[in-house]
């Protein structure tokens, strides 16, 4: 099962997200689901940096199936907002694969942990 994390900070913005695991839809490089969620989340990745400049905190393991995320603190607020446009697009683009496939891939939200 693909597992996916958002973690959102105290006012509600997406701070990071992570993703792990496999859906075992099918065999690889035949499974929709795997390809889906990976295109959605590295398309957000990618249209974040290109359309604010940001280059978010990444780390990708292809072979352990894992993509993590993170929005840096103290953007100013035109790139912010925009990220988190995108951030959310990406949310509900993983939801509509949750919704059809769900056997195969589980979003999750937690709030991020304030020091």
């Amino acid at each position: 099962m693909i597992d996916v994390t958002i973690t959102r900070n105290e006012t509600g913005l997406i701070r990071s997200f992570s993703i792990s695991g496999h859906a075992f839809f099918a065999e690889r490089g035949k499974d929709i689901v795997c390809a889906g969620a990976s295109a959605v989340s590295i398309g957000a990745i990618n249209a974040i940096h290109e359309m604010t400049g940001v280059v978010p905190l990444t780390e990708i393991d292809y072979d352990e199936g894992l993509l993590r995320c993170e929005i840096q603190d103290n953007l100013p607020a035109q790139e912010r907002e925009k990220i988190q446009v995108l951030l959310e697009g990406m949310y509900f683009q993983l939801k509509t694969i949750e919704e059809e496939y769900g056997q195969h891939i589980r979003i999750t939200f937690k709030n991020q942990e304030v020091e």
